[in-house]
């Protein structure tokens, strides 16, 4: 029997169709993947070339003033880039990869970035993730609206009745010569990717991998529960294109609609503002006002002089920092209330497979927004280690020669990362398995 299947499906336009369509946008996506990696890979090498030229071409014009030669001197901190980020290359389009700050107030350097087209940060990237979650279903849709259908409009239902004794059953391994192949293609394509990306197969790859089979399935039961209620094609390739356009965009786009007028972040705004009135506001008020507080903070540095009657890198420096000081609540807040969003569209996602697979993906992939939040607070830290080790150099007025230039390299941050393998597979597994459940009951009419 499933040799007559496959036969007969292999000589149908639909197979030819998918599996060109499949492959070639698979790898098309593949590829796209592979140019995000050269392109990463040419900015890390830029930065650390760029930071070493500066810092010598800096040291010659102000060797004699260290405080001054630190108010330009830009430090690079890089998100070490992964392979696996190519298959779901997420929200590291936007959120950058690597951050040249200086030793100043680190709020107003925290979220700059490169100028990206708008259009093309709308149209998003046609990575592979993109493809499985919204192609292949597209793929399994046309595929399989008309299993049931096709046969009885075409009049050879009732012959096909006759001959095998178990209806249900020939639907099913019907459906099931589609499905394995659209999951070959997936495997094939997996596949590739590792290769071509040269992805290490560890618990990310497996993950991502069992993620997308679930996804899959997801669909193959959603399209064998639309078969199983014996409509026509109309109605069937109709409803499951609205499943479609309702489960990848609608849906999506109402939740992330909803978070973000839900948490608002004025806080993005209040903290520029803060920073800066925090640090510009001290340059009219007593040294004793930025002093103290900082002094507070730092009480190793109270051994160093600071001269009321002219300016002085322990003052300047000490009002940079109560910049942030000021807006490290605001700062602190809008954090949580971007938590808050991944949080709600997590919780959302539960019950929405193509969601789910969506954010994993970015999760296993380390292209998501908690990641890149870690990334800031590991910026924070960084910052932090360069004003302090900066710091008592300045103050102490030691000149430029006297430093150690190689030292200061740059630095790369690995995301850490582990795999819940429960919220993974648990809420996509059975929601499938409740709709095939649904399925397997509508056919038993047969």
């Amino acid at each position: 029997m499933y040799s007559l299947l496959f036969k007969s499906f292999f000589r149908t336009k639909i197979f030819l169709v998918s599996l060109v369509l499949l492959m070639t946008v698979g790898l098309i996506g593949i590829l796209i993947g592979k140019q995000y990696l050269v392109k990463q890979e040419k900015t890390i090498v830029a930065a650390q070339k760029f930071q070493e030229e500066s810092i010598a071409k800096n040291v010659a014009y102000h060797s004699d003033d260290l405080g001054l030669l630190l108010y330009y001197l830009r430090f690079t901190l890089v998100k070490k880039p992964e392979n696996i980020n190519a298959i779901s290359i997420g929200q590291s389009d936007v959120n950058p990869l690597l951050q040249a700050v200086t030793i100043r107030a680190l709020e107003g350097q925290k979220y700059d970035t490169d100028f990206e087209n708008p259009s093309l940060l709308m149209s998003g990237n046609l990575d592979l993730g993109f493809v499985i979650i919204y192609l292949f279903p597209l793929v399994l849709i046309a595929m399989t609206f008309n299993l049931y259908s096709e046969e009885k409009e075409l009049g050879t239902w009732r012959i096909l009745a006759a001959q095998t004794s178990g209806k249900a059953r020939f639907l099913f391994k019907k459906l099931f010569v589609r499905v394995l192949f659209v999951f070959a293609i997936l495997i094939l394509l997996m596949f590739m990717a590792s290769a071509i990306l040269q992805i290490p197969m560890d618990q990310y790859f497996w993950a991502l991998f069992l993620q997308s089979t679930l996804y899959l399935l997801f669909w193959s039961a959603l399209c064998f529960w639309m078969v199983s209620l014996l409509k026509n094609s109309s109605f069937n390739a109709l409803a499951l294109v609205s499943f479609w356009v309702v489960l990848t965009i609608l849906f999506p786009a109402v939740v992330n609609n909803y978070v973000i007028n839900k948490y608002q972040v004025p806080e993005a705004l209040d903290a520029m503002v803060e920073q800066r009135d925090g640090y510009h506001e001290k340059w009219d008020l007593e040294k004793s006002a930025t002093m103290d507080g900082f002094f507070e903070a730092y009480p190793q540095f109270e051994q160093y002089p600071v001269p009321e009657d002219e300016f002085s890198w322990l003052w300047y420096y000490g009002m940079q920092h109560m910049g942030d000081m000021a807006a490290g609540e605001t700062s602190k807040e809008m954090t949580e209330k971007v938590m808050l969003r991944n949080t709600v569209s997590e919780k959302v996602a539960l019950f929405v497979p193509t969601m789910h697979a969506q954010l994993s993906f970015n999760t296993l992939a380390g292209t998501d927004m908690v990641g890149h939040l870690g990334f800031l607070k590991k910026l924070t830290e960084f910052h932090e280690d360069l004003r302090l080790d900066f710091y008592p150099k300045i103050f102490g007025d030691k000149s430029a020669d006297r430093v150690d230039w190689k030292n200061y390299k740059v630095k790369f941050y690995t995301l850490e990362r582990e795999v819940d393998w429960t919220y993974l597979m648990l809420p996509t597994l059975l929601i499938t398995l409740i709709i095939g459940g649904f399925g397997v009951l509508n056919l038993r009419k047969l």
